[in-house]
């Protein structure tokens, strides 16, 4: 019997890819979830255009938001993108053979990222392996905000991977990631402070420079050119970011 799937997205001033995203799900899903935060752009528009089903509701954490947004879909079956990421159509097909003959508890699915027009092969950045297709019944999206990931509840949980990629349209200009790296940086920092982490001298000194070697040389960043060196670069200058806005948190308290 073939299951009944809910596409589940967030979004917040989207109006640039979620058109996209809807789009690329077409013929797959039964219902379509849009969980905004009060966007002042067309991004309500576009999904009420097409037939997404939209709810508002505040901010609070990019897990807290991903996890309220499954309590509105009426099947537990569950596929989780981002506003600024489509399927491509061997993953379409994919999901379409899944849909009927479920087997697993969840499916992982690789993700290819576009950077400032350019699909980027490397740099840690690919294969990106997420768990995005499962039965909501046995996770929940977990991690530290702002990096959020999908978790199984039983360590027996039984998890399949599928052919095909999440497209990923992540950055369209170098201002825009450096713009968002500070973000996820402050927000990561906050996230590490609640928890009790401590800003060492290593982290805030090895850490960037060890990322930016891992990403650039280990995982063969430089094969993708200038976008691969300014990609590595941009995440290095976030690790440092990160930890030193973490140091200035503890200042405040001790």
């Amino acid at each position: 019997m073939q299951i009944r799937l809910s596409v589940v997205i967030i979004t917040f001033n989207e109006e640039k890819n979620i058109g996209r995203c809807l789009d690329s799900i077409a013929g797959i899903a039964d219902e379509v979830i849009v969980l905004d935060s009060f966007s002042t752009d067309k991004t309500e528009e576009i999904c009420k255009q097409k037939g997404a089903r939209f709810f508002q509701h505040a901010f609070d954490g990019h897990i807290e938001q991903k996890n309220r947004a499954i309590t509105y879909t009426s099947s537990p079956y569950v596929l989780s993108l981002d506003a600024d990421e489509a399927l491509n159509e061997v993953l379409k097909q994919s999901i379409l053979s899944v849909k009927n003959n479920w087997q697993a508890d969840g499916y992982s699915i690789n993700r290819l990222t576009n950077y400032c027009g350019q699909w980027i092969k490397h740099c840690g950045w690919h294969p990106d392996t997420k768990l995005r297709l499962w039965d909501s019944r046995k996770g929940a999206w977990g991690g530290v905000n702002p990096h959020d990931r999908y978790e199984m509840k039983d360590a027996d949980t039984n998890v399949k991977h599928l052919e095909g990629d999440i497209l990923h349209f992540s950055y369209y200009s170098i201002e825009g990631h450096i713009k968002q790296s500070n973000y996820f940086a402050e927000i990561g920092a906050k996230a590490l402070f609640k928890k009790g982490k401590k800003a060492t001298l290593i982290k805030r000194f090895i850490n960037p420079l060890f990322r930016f070697f891992r990403d650039y040389i280990i995982k063969l960043g430089f094969l993708d050119g200038y976008y691969g060196f300014v990609i590595c670069k941009i995440t290095m200058q976030g690790t440092y970011h990160k930890y030193a806005t973490l140091k200035e948190l503890e200042k405040k308290v001790y």
